[in-house]
Formats: structure tokens, C-alpha cells, sequence
């Protein structure tokens, strides 16, 4: 039994931040009841290549986007814009406990599927709505994505090299973080609605926005300008408090050196054969390495280059100074630890084959995170949801299907 088994969740998300949020309950137990377009379904279906392969090696229609955040789900297609339509997920929203959505602002009121509609016949019911803005405030009504949430809301000012350098100018994180961090903020609002939920019976409505999440994740670097006035610039791979804390190169490619206090300064002074740095009085302390940051990291860059990677990361963990590897993504997965934590798993899917998926990082004792399903096919489970918690009957499923309505 996993935590959230008690738990049926409503999820009329697509595309990531609401996926991803709903995929963290299912992982934790939760029936996880995904809602989508007939025909077509969430738009990342089709964001490929690349393209889960059967067990011939051929590509299926799955795109490994979607595959990314929709495991341990049923998938049900319905068509909400059709009165029928609406009435089936009111009926399911009757006997959820948590509905996720990501729609504008208003976008399902015309329906009826809003959450003051809703609670009506289910005053138990957790609402939870993802937008780019929120409900309230100037931009409510914009459509908002990631990557102009990362540029509006301050990170891609933060990510990038220095304007002092080639190359210089904004850059957008890797992955999709807006999104991903909004899934992890509202999984976690669910949870506490959840638990006021079990104390007063009371369901209630939750506000996500892309937005907030971003500004509020600016963490140090928000604090940095709200005590100073100055705003904070790129700094390449640089840290705005600590230095040295950034990559190196080496002998045979680059390191990262992740130094967080005085001591382990002088213990990386010495294995980098250099032990009056420590003693330096331009570098004895963090605050005067970061007023003198230009001077050490050129120092510490003429020395680092006379040692592979493989070198520096075995002396440098031997003395206990936190460094690492700058690794790509085969060698992420072939790294021992992630090995060793099985952060890799692979699942049954229904075209042939297994589906490789990257395991929950969640370690619960006595309730841990279990993958039931591979993530389902368009409308998978259509017929069984509408069967087994509606009480429908195959000819009433069959005539909403001839009409087209699922």
C-alpha cells in the first residue's frame, strides 16, 4: 500500500508542470486518472523525436516527452466541450479527492468544471489550477511557458557567461526547471491541502503559477539583490557568495570545485601544492576570496591544469574538499552511484518492449514509491474507468464512443 493509495486524483493536465505534479502522487500510490483529448491527447505525445521503440526496434507514436511524466496514470479520453463530456468528468470529480488542471484563467468555467462549480457536489475536493500568472494580477489571462517564465522572472539574467566573456549573454536552464519546480510546489500544496483535509473534512482551491514559483526559487540570488539594491549578473559557472566554486580545466577536460568553507580551502591549497594560498591575506577568509575572486580563480586555473579530472576528484575526496566531474548523460548513467541507487528503471509497455524511465528519487520505509505502469496509451483505460467507477455498461460506453464523445 503505498501512502497516497487512499487517494484518487483527477488529473486534466497536459504538456509538464501539472504531469509532472500528478506523476509524483501516482508514484506515491495515488489512482492517478488522466483526462485527455480524444484523437490527439496530451500535446508531448507528439513531441518528438525521439520516439519510444517496440520490441522489433521500430518507433512507436509514444514520444519520450510524454513518457517523462505520465507513469503509474489511466489514461481516459474525453471530449469536456460536448454537454456528455461534461457530465462524465463531473461525475468523476464527484468521487476524487484531487483535480489537477492547467487551463486559463476561466477556461473551464464555460464548462462547468471550475472549482466553484464543482465543490457543490463535492465539498471535499482539492482543486488544484497551474497557470503562467495565477488567478489575480495584471498577466492572469497571458498564456505563460517556461522558457519566457525563465526570462521574465529573473533566472536568465542569472544563467550564462559573464558579458566579459565570449559567448556572454542570457541562457535558458537545460530542462524545463519553471515547469518542474511547479510540479514539485504544487504536489507539495496538495499534500498539505490533504492534510487539512483529514482535520476538517474541507477541501480547497490551490493557486500555482510559473511565475511565483520562478521568482520564489531565486533563493540567494533574490535575497542578494533585496538586501543590496544591486541586482546580481551572470557569472558563468561562478557562485555569487563563495569562491572558489565553479569549474576548472584540467589536464584532460574540466572539474568542478565546490569549496564551502576556510578550511577546506586549505586543504584544496595543498593538494593543489600551493599551501600558502591559505595564508595569503587576499584569500584567508570566503569574504576575502570573493572580493579577490579574479586573482585566486586565475591562480587556481594555472594549477589545475597539470592534473586529469580522474586525479584532482581522488585527491581532493581523499581530504574531504567536495568536487566532482562534469559528466554527460551516458556517463551520468553509467556513474556507480546512480547504478547503485537503480535510478534507472525500465517498465512493460503495451506496444512490446520496456519503457525506460528514470526512477522517483523518493526513499519512503515503510510506504516507498512503487511503479505499477508503464505510462498508458491514448484512452487505455477509457472503458474500465467509466465501467468501474461510474457503473456504466458496455452499450452506454459504446454509444458515447459512436457519438464521439469518448
Amino acid at each position: 500500500m503505498g501512502a497516497l493509495s487512499h487517494v484518487r486524483v483527477l488529473d486534466l493536465s497536459r504538456v509538464l508542470a501539472g504531469p509532472w505534479s500528478g506523476q509524483i502522487l501516482a508514484d506515491l500510490g495515488a489512482e492517478v486518472i488522466k483526462v485527455e483529448r480524444p484523437g490527439s491527447g496530451d500535446d508531448t505525445r507528439a513531441w518528438g523525436p525521439p520516439f519510444l521503440k517496440d520490441a522489433a526496434g521500430e518507433n512507436t507514436a509514444e514520444a519520450a516527452y510524454y513518457l517523462a511524466a505520465n507513469r503509474n496514470k489511466q489514461s481516459v479520453t474525453i471530449d469536456f466541450t460536448r454537454p456528455e463530456g461534461q457530465a462524465l468528468l463531473r461525475e468523476l470529480a464527484a468521487r476524487s479527492d484531487i483535480l489537477i488542471e492547467n487551463f486559463k484563467v476561466g477556461g473551464l468555467a464555460a464548462y462547468g468544471l471550475d472549482y466553484e462549480s464543482l465543490k457543490l457536489s463535492n465539498p471535499r475536493l482539492i482543486y488544484c489550477s497551474i497557470t503562467g500568472f495565477g488567478q489575480t494580477g495584471p498577466y492572469a489571462k497571458r498564456a505563460g511557458y517556461d522558457f519566457m517564465i525563465q526570462g521574465l522572472g529573473g533566472l536568465m539574467s542569472l544563467t550564462g557567461r559573464t558579458d566579459a566573456e565570449d559567448g556572454a549573454g542570457p541562457v535558458k536552464v537545460g530542462v524545463a526547471l519553471t515547469d518542474i519546480l511547479t510540479g514539485l510546489y504544487a504536489s507539495t500544496a496538495m499534500l498539505a491541502a490533504l492534510a487539512h483535509r483529514d482535520q476538517t473534512g474541507v477541501g480547497q482551491y490551490i493557486d500555482m503559477a510559473l511565475l511565483d514559483v520562478q521568482v520564489a526559487c531565486l533563493a540567494n540570488q533574490a535575497m542578494n539583490y533585496l538586501t543590496t539594491g544591486t541586482a546580481p549578473r551572470r557569472l558563468g559557472n561562478a557562485h555569487p557568495n563563495i569562491v572558489p566554486y565553479q569549474d576548472f580545466p584540467t589536464a584532460d577536460g574540466d572539474f568542478i570545485l565546490t569549496v564551502g568553507n576556510d578550511s577546506q580551502f586549505r586543504k584544496f591549497a595543498e593538494v593543489a601544492g600551493q599551501p600558502q594560498w591559505a595564508d595569503d591575506p587576499r584569500f584567508q577568509t570566503n569574504k576575502l576570496r570573493v572580493t579577490n575572486r579574479a586573482e585566486l580563480v586565475m591562480l587556481i586555473r594555472q594549477a589545475t591544469v597539470f592534473k586529469t579530472t580522474a586525479q584532482w576528484v581522488a585527491e581532493l575526496e581523499a581530504v574531504g574538499v567536495p568536487c566532482g566531474p562534469i559528466n554527460d548523460l551516458a556517463q551520468v548513467f553509467a556513474d556507480p552511484q546512480v547504478l547503485a541507487r537503480e535510478l534507472a528503471i525500465s517498465l512493460p509497455h503495451a506496444l512490446g518492449g520496456q519503457v525506460p524511465l528514470v526512477a522517483s528519487p523518493i526513499r519512503l520505509s515503510e510506504t516507498p514509491v512503487t511503479y505499477r505502469h508503464a505510462p498508458p496509451l491514448l484512452g487505455e483505460h477509457t472503458q474500465g474507468v467509466l465501467q468501474a467507477l461510474l457503473g456504466m455498461s458496455e452499450e452506454q460506453i459504446a454509444g458515447l464512443r459512436q457519438a464521439r464523445v469518448i
